[in-house]
């Protein structure tokens, strides 16, 4: 066995030997590395010393958690660790991508269920078992998870459903201390000990949201109401109302400074628990009102009243016995009775207030209390006889313990209405049980023995889902497995709850006889009945009656004495009747006037069915959790204490070897480092990794394959499993390919042990093989989702230069249409405007001939002869004709002929040569009367050159460019001069 979790094949026994020797002293001298090993597996050799050794290393460096296979140790610090439990580090466990990989912790537990419902691979819901002995922090560690949980859950997109699953958030977590503060005591081991088992269901929707979450209760230890051990405290709770009370409610409740109770032992003690702000704080959260906590703590003050009553034993059986007189009690002496009534009344004190307080009459709680009622013969006759005094004290005692039960229940009730979500709101939930520890006092009982059983079953479950069953299912798939040998604890569980005869069965029978109980009797019958069990041991010495049970933790001694009475748990019918007399809001919401149904408590005169038990009450409570636990995945926490004073740094080897050796730790470690803790069904199997088939290299498997077909078992399958055959051969294929790509460089292959293997109907795997399988399947499936991603694309590339090539189509024969539409509303504008032009340029010509035409026509018939016919005066004509509006410019220059600024004039305007400027002359009117005459009057001034507008309509609009250089005033008159020309 420890060559195969070394994973080493030593070539023969000595050089195994040496080896183990050689490894064992490296291991030991390497002290100063234990604190680096993270997981309890990787110890060599595993034995109870190295395993404790580690441990212990661990301790000392702070580091509390350690991983041991598929279970977590928590050591239990004793000190505050603030930064250990943060919601920093909270969310730095959920966002790892593999938080197996840091630190152990309470965290990783956490979010490895957390990531198992979001996979939803079956069973989807979730379990963790908290387990350890009282005072190893079980209590803590559903604390932390709760926490958790409620702060790595996602948070809703809506303001609104954000704020609801904030509330619901809070007050799951509220509804620790309220739980904490009526359901625990301070013990011998513990000072905040857990009187009660709870199994708390957190509530997931399909988004993995808290929605809610119920809280389930087994077996509350009500006797401590009224009985409490030496050294050990009454429930939190009474305490919290002594000391945290105000004066106006110490006046209301009539509980005094000082005041001494006699169900309040040990008061002066301080702990941390007694903080009553926080409890009434969590109950204002949970939805109880500050009226209806007042009323709750006066219901519970005047439990503390009734327990001072004391009677005195009656020396006549026909009187009853008597209350004592309590007048010497301090709250007598500080006057808090001003509102008791001040009559002449012969009852104590505490009898006055217990009944003020719980809203009965006095006279008929002290008649209850003493005198019991006795129905018999057909007709129900009533007989009253007076109880003597320990009957009475038994009475008392009754009374208050229904009373605190039934507020407890109450309690629980509030808070499942406040937390728990509606049926149809959540899918899937995670569980953590948290259950006492195994217990072993100076003097045992019925509550210890109920508490024993019940961590004998979850250690039962524990080796059945780890051990047993892993060493049992390999053998039936026919797995070569070197068998470990484990503490089994079923002659123990035969022991307790066995068939025909059993120690519950015996204490059954005695409660169903009809006879006065007798400790030395059941003792006798217990020892003869089941003298051949052998877990049952003897205890001659012992000079009480009792006992012997040899559990897995170790042996336990119970006192027969009251364990019948106990069992029975009577409740006489006249409390029942009294209680319902309360003029007390709450007691008569907790004792209703006319029930719906018969309680256990009042049972038919004529019926003879038996009535239900302790023992049989928490068996069959026992039983369905344990149901629910087979049907969810487990996960295990086993709390360890360090040492039984609660001192940090403190380390006592003995009591953490006593305990490592209770829970089979070591047995723990050898299965998980050496076996298949994975076991995964044909059909499951195909189904989630078949995807793998794609990385299967396209080779036939023939004899020479690294995962032959061998591996798989030979049996006649069935029509289904034949089916899935070849699909687990082509997915086993794949193997040395997921294996290539995950080995480092300096791995080998034959030091690698086997990663998996098919059995006849499932297939066990490793959790490093079930990573590798998980990484591929992620791999093949993103292989897929690029594919996917890219015919998406490649799709939606198509379908865009689909629809861009036929928006250019459209828009093309758009731009057509336009264009044609355009031009034709040119052509048709050119064409009006061609029209208009030809008609405007007809009329201008018209005008213009008509203008000058008289004007040539005179000039030439009244002096064709007095003009000069040298070259000269025949080139200057032309200019002054083709030039005409010189006229205006020599019109409008200064008088003379011999100006010179009037002749520099002249031959700019008509570009004459430049040789003699003289030579030239411009005969005006004045000096030839024969010259040609302008249109206009004569000129006067001198020459300006300015443009005007021509008060002709047309004049200043050229259509085309004129080969003239001159624009200007009378534009039209050039027209004349291409006319005359052409």
């Amino acid at each position: 066995m420890l060559q195969q979790v070394n994973g080493r094949n030593p070539g023969s026994d000595g050089q195994a030997r040496e080896y183990l020797r050689e490894d064992l002293q490296e291991f030991l001298d390497g002290e100063v590395l234990l604190y680096q090993l993270d997981d309890l597996t990787r110890v060599n050799p595993v034995t109870l010393e190295t395993v404790l050794r580690c441990l212990q290393a661990r301790y000392m460096a702070d580091r509390f958690y350690t991983n041991a296979g598929c279970t977590l140790v928590a050591l239990n610090p004793f000190k505050p660790i603030p930064q250990l439990y943060s919601s920093e580090l909270m969310r730095e466990y959920h966002a790892a991508p593999q938080p197996q990989k840091l630190k152990p912790h309470v965290f990783t537990v956490g979010e490895q269920t957390y990531r198992n419902v979001k996979s939803l691979i079956e069973p989807v819901n979730q379990s963790i078992v908290v387990s350890g002995e009282s005072g190893a922090g079980k209590t803590w560690t559903s604390r932390c998870l709760m926490k958790f949980y409620a702060v790595v859950a996602p948070s809703p997109a809506s303001w609104e459903t954000h704020k609801i699953a904030e509330r619901i958030e809070q007050r799951i977590l509220n509804s620790n201390p309220v739980m904490e503060a009526f359901g625990n005591a301070c013990t011998l081991r513990n000072n905040n000990s857990s009187r009660f088992g709870k199994f708390i269901q957190l509530q997931l929707n399909r988004a993995q949201q808290m929605t809610g979450a119920a809280v389930q209760t087994y077996l509350l230890e009500k006797t401590r109401v009224a009985c409490q051990a030496s050294s050990e405290r009454n429930f939190h709770i009474f305490y919290q109302i002594c000391k945290g009370a105000s004066e106006d409610e110490r006046l209301q409740w009539h509980l005094p400074e000082g005041a001494a109770f006699s169900w309040l032992p040990n008061p002066e003690r301080s702990l941390e628990e007694d903080c009553f702000e926080v409890t009434r704080e969590a109950m204002l959260h949970l939805g109880i009102d500050t009226p209806t906590q007042n009323n709750i703590f006066k219901v519970l003050a005047g439990l503390l009243h009734l327990g001072n009553i004391q009677f005195a034993a009656s020396e006549n059986e026909a009187q009853p016995c008597q209350p004592m007189d309590d007048a010497k009690l301090p709250h007598e002496e500080d006057g808090m009775e001003s509102d008791l009534p001040k009559e002449d009344s012969p009852l104590p004190g505490s009898v006055r207030t217990a009944a003020l307080l719980l809203g009965l009459p006095e006279d008929v709680l002290l008649e209850t209390v003493q005198i019991r009622t006795i129905r018999a013969g057909r007709q129900q006759q009533v007989f009253r006889k007076p109880c003597p005094q320990t009957e009475c004290d038994t009475r008392r005692d009754c009374l208050a313990k229904l009373i605190y039960s039934r507020l407890f229940d109450w309690l629980v009730s509030v808070i499942n209405s406040s937390i728990c979500a509606d049926t149809d709101s959540w899918t899937t939930f995670i569980g953590l049980l948290d259950v006492y520890g195994f217990e072993s006092f100076p003097d045992n009982s019925l509550e210890q023995l109920c508490i024993n059983y019940a961590n004998e079953k979850l250690q039962q479950h524990f080796v059945a889902h780890y051990l047993r069953a892993q060493q049992e299912e390999y053998a039936v798939e026919g797995l070569e497995w070197s068998f470990v040998n484990y503490q089994d604890n079923q002659a123990c569980l035969d022991l307790i709850e066995g068939s025909p005869i059993s120690i519950c069965s015996l204490i059954n029978e005695e409660c169903r006889l009809n006879r006065p109980s007798s400790a030395a009797q059941l003792q006798t019958r217990i020892e003869t009945a089941l003298a051949g069990s052998p877990c049952l041991g003897h205890n001659k010495l012992s000079r009480e009656p009792s006992f012997i049970v040899v559990h897995y933790a170790g042996p336990v001694r119970y006192h027969t004495a009251g364990l019948v009475e106990k069992n029975k748990d009577p409740v006489p019918p006249e409390l029942t009747s009294l209680l319902r007399q309360s003029q007390d809001s709450l007691l008569m919401g907790l004792f209703p006037t006319n029930p719906k149904e018969k309680t256990q408590e009042e049972p038919s005169g004529q019926s003879r069915a038996p009535v239900l038990t302790v023992v049989s009450k928490f068996k069959a409570s026992l039983e369905q959790l344990l149901q629910v636990l087979h049907s969810t995945t487990p996960h295990y926490i086993r709390c360890i204490k360090p040492n039984s004073q609660g001192q940090a740094q403190t380390f006592l080897q003995e009591e953490v070897l006593s305990q490592l050796e209770a829970c089979g730790l070591v047995e723990t470690i050898h299965i998980s480092a050496a076996g298949f803790p994975i076991r995964i069904s044909h059909q499951n199997f195909v189904e989630r990794y078949k995807l793998l088939r794609r990385l299967r290299p396209h080779t036939s498997s023939g004899p020479h394959s690294p995962y032959p077909a061998k591996g798989l078992p030979e049996w006649c399958p069935h029509s289904e499993e034949a089916t899935l055959e070849p699909l687990i051969q082509d997915i086993l294929h794949t193997l040395p390919v997921l294996t290539q790509a995950a080995a480092t460089p300096g791995d080998s292959a034959e030091a690698m042990p086997a990663p998996m293997h098919c059995g006849r109907t499932k297939v066990f795997i490793t959790d490093s093989m079930l990573e590798l399988l998980e990484c591929g399947r992620a791999q093949v499936l993103e292989q897929c989702a690029r594919c996917i991603q890219g015919g998406w694309r490649r799709h939606r590339h198509r379908e865009q230069e689909r629809q861009r090539r036929a928006a250019m189509l459209i828009q093309a024969a758009i731009r057509s249409w336009l264009t044609r539409k355009h031009i034709q509303r040119l052509h048709a504008a050119a064409t009006v405007i061609k029209h208009a032009w030809q008609k405007w340029r007809m009329r201008m010509a018209y005008l213009a001939a008509k203008e000058l035409d008289g004007v040539e026509e005179k000039h030439f018939s009244q002096a064709p002869c007095s003009l000069s016919t040298s070259p000269l005066q025949t080139r200057f004509l032309e200019a002054i004709i083709r030039l005409w509006p010189l006229g205006l410019v020599l019109a409008n220059t200064a008088m003379g002929v011999g100006s010179f600024q009037r002749k520099l004039v002249v031959w700019a305007c008509l570009q004459l040569p430049r040789s003699s400027p003289s030579s030239y002359t411009v005969q005006t009117a004045q000096q030839d009367q024969a010259g040609v005459t302008s249109i206009r009057a004569l000129p006067q001034g001198s020459i300006k050159f300015h443009c005007r507008k021509s008060p002709l309509r047309y004049a200043d609009i050229c259509p085309e460019p004129s080969p003239y250089s001159i624009t200007g005033f009378n534009q039209i008159l050039l027209e004349r001069h291409r006319l005359i020309h052409m």
